[in-house]
């Protein structure tokens, strides 16, 4: 059976993604700031198979300037069968302008009006009957977070067979109907046929300007007309046709709103909530301060509470590995089980209550709206390094994982601001590191645990806009493109959005605890026992002779060893697989390794190693990613080239000053 395919599609903050996730029973990723999804996902409707939802990214028009606008743009071209569009009922003046050019593309549109509890409070009455009459489409109101309205919303889709499109003509006045005109009647006479297009839309977004419409154009002749027709209009109106339509079409919102909302009078007069936080919050010396307070109070909590699920932890896997070492007379066996999947594995989950901790607050962060203001706050700071506080958003998505910090880039409409993002998103440490930095800080600096992760995290974040600075001016040469963020409203997130949210983190981080790093931990242990015979993990076993090639390179950074050689070169592969490479060579588990390291490394070795592992080579799936993105393998290689040498000299610099002062 063919599916139908159902688009979604919204402003950024609207709520889309939370009703995809209801709709089709998926948890992506859910967030109070723009540019949460910057590419297509998928599911089945529920209890609804036939019926497939896809979720497009958040975008305020479909001017197709950048990769998230083009993507959608391309989607609805080849005409899905039903378009939702979610709209933030609170703010329907910028919502609609997305759904009049929808209509005009002569889309199948189902209207779902989120937030309405929000709504409620800022309006005495909606019109919803008003305003699905003057648009001629379905509207169902929703509150998402709460999964009301959802029953409706399905049996919208269910039943929108029974619905008869009229196609919807927007009235641009006078002249520039007269136009649009003209150009209607030619496409008709040269029999002009492109996907997706009705002659008016062609029409329309050839007067604007589109350069994707004109292109397509070009084969049938009519650009020099078009252009005659634009040099024409733009002699009356003496303004950019662009701007023209943009007027036309909100003053069209104008109207229709009258008919449709009466607002509070108590509001109208009244500084809301949201702005008075903001004058704090958006403070330029006040608001840094701000900020920086948090993160090195999330920091703290982290360790604060952490700690004491992670010791619960250890306990249990100490427990463990000493019956498995009473229990298991078979010495490979028990060497598998205790050096190999306790040592490795095992030390891995035992930092998953930290993570947890840290993916939580970052959640609910994000979810109040607070991650939204830090970027439109840095904006000023960003731009002194060549970019603009947009760009900060997937730096930010960095901390969870680089991969999708890549991907996000693709909200950034300049190419230069997204190049020099990709280059740079490496550097900001992601969840797979902060294994490594809990075992590094616990192991050499158990008094200030909070302190120093606050300081690797700011360090990264200090060469990341470093080196944006250094490529902008090598390879990137342009001015950052100018910032409109729009500042969403603060919303207490239900416990069950947090929760979901925080789970899809950990969920990943489980998977590649399970998968990649399981089977990387198998063959480290493989590389310590072999060849038979020798001490486990020594440099006569084959892990110790790769790790012995590679150590004198690491002499000057203060970490020649095979073990740190060994651990460094795993961890290409993914991150966290440094920690299980160090606790399979050592043999030990999540205290014990700590011990372990303490005794037999400085306190300056542990911090040189630990700046290195925050800056060198990304993991290999982030390596992938930048190569589809940029589309060059070139770059990748520059990614892998420049991180590499940055991480030697920040360690080499650490280290050999570290020592000459006595450390």
């Amino acid at each position: 059976m063919v599916k139908k395919e159902i688009d979604l599609i919204g402003n950024p903050n609207s709520g889309k993604t939370t009703i995809f996730n209801i709709l089709t029973g998926s948890n992506a990723k859910v967030g109070n700031w723009p540019g949460v999804t910057v590419e297509k996902k998928e599911g089945a409707l529920i209890n609804h198979p036939d019926f497939q939802i896809v979720d497009l990214p958040g975008i305020y028009s479909l001017s197709a300037y950048s990769d998230d606008e083009k993507v959608a743009k391309n989607s609805l071209l080849k005409k899905p069968s039903i378009v939702v569009d979610i709209l933030d009922s609170s703010n329907l003046k910028r919502n609609l302008y997305l759904t009049l050019q929808l209509l005009e593309m002569n889309q199948n549109v189902i209207l779902g009006l989120n937030i309405m509890d929000v709504a409620k409070k800022k309006y005495s009455e909606i019109k919803l009957d008003v305003l699905s009459e003057l648009l001629n489409v379905p509207i169902v109101p929703l509150i998402g977070q709460k999964g009301e309205g959802i029953n409706n919303l399905i049996d919208a889709i269910v039943e929108y067979k029974h619905h008869e499109t009229v196609e919807f003509r927007l009235p641009y006045g006078g002249e520039l109907e007269e136009h649009i005109k003209k150009i209607e009647d030619l496409l008709a006479e040269k029999k002009v046929s492109i996907s997706g297009y009705t002659y008016r839309m062609l029409a329309i977004q050839a007067l604007e300007g589109d350069e994707i419409v004109r292109s397509l154009l070009i084969p049938y002749g009519l650009d020099d007309f078009i252009q005659k027709e634009i040099n024409h209009l733009k002699s009356i109106f003496k303004d950019d046709l662009e701007m023209i339509f943009i007027e036309k079409r909100y003053g069209f919102i104008e109207g229709l709103l009258k008919q449709v909302l009466i607002r509070r009078k108590t509001i109208e007069n009244s500084l809301g909530a949201s702005d008075k936080v903001d004058k704090v919050i958006l403070n330029p010396v006040l608001g840094l301060l701000i900020f920086f307070g948090v993160m090195f109070a999330i920091f703290q909590v982290t360790f604060f509470f952490g700690d004491y699920i992670k010791s619960f932890l250890e306990l249990i896997i100490a427990n463990i590995s000493s019956f498995i070492g009473t229990s298991v007379d078979n010495k490979i066996l028990s060497s598998f089980l205790n050096d190999g999947l306790l040592s490795g594995v095992g030390t891995i989950i035992t930092f998953l209550p930290n993570l947890i901790l840290l993916f939580l607050l970052l959640t609910f962060l994000e979810d109040i709206g607070y991650m939204a203001r830090v970027a439109y706050l840095i904006d000023r700071f960003m731009r002194f390094f060549g970019l603009q506080g947009k760009a900060f958003i997937p730096l930010i998505t960095g901390f969870g994982c680089t991969v999708p910090a890549v991907m996000s880039t693709r909200t950034l409409e300049s190419k230069s601001d997204r190049f020099t993002t990709i280059m740079i998103a490496p550097l900001i440490s992601c969840s797979a590191r902060l294994p490594i930095y809990i075992l590094f800080i616990s192991a050499f600096f158990p008094n200030y645990k909070g302190s120093m992760l606050f300081l690797v995290y700011m360090l990264g974040i200090i060469l990341a806009v470093s080196m944006a600075k250094l490529f902008k001016s090598a390879f990137f040469r342009s001015e950052a493109a100018p910032f409109v963020l729009e500042l969403p409203p603060y919303r207490i997130p239900t416990a069950k959005a947090t929760f979901l949210h925080t789970w899809y983190r950990v969920k990943e981080f489980l998977s590649r605890a399970s998968t990649l790093i399981l089977a990387m931990v198998i063959i480290i242990w493989a590389l310590s026992i072999l060849p038979l015979g020798v001490v486990y993990g020594s440099k006569d076993s084959i892990i110790g002779i790769i790790g012995s090639v590679i150590a004198p390179i690491l002499k000057p950074v203060g970490f020649g060893t095979y073990e740190a050689a060994s651990a460094l070169i795993s961890g290409i592969v993914a991150k966290e697989v440094v920690v299980s490479t160090l606790s399979t060579i050592y043999g030990a588990q999540g205290g014990g390794l700590v011990h372990a390291l303490a005794t037999q490394w400085t306190q300056l070795q542990g911090f040189s190693f630990m700046l290195m592992s925050a800056i060198y080579v990304p993991c290999l799936a982030t390596l992938a990613t930048i190569k589809q993105e940029t589309k060059s393998w070139n770059w990748m290689f520059f990614v892998i080239a420049y991180t590499s040498a940055l991480g030697y000299l920040v360690s080499f610099i650490v280290y050999q000053v570290g020592s000459l002062l006595g450390f």
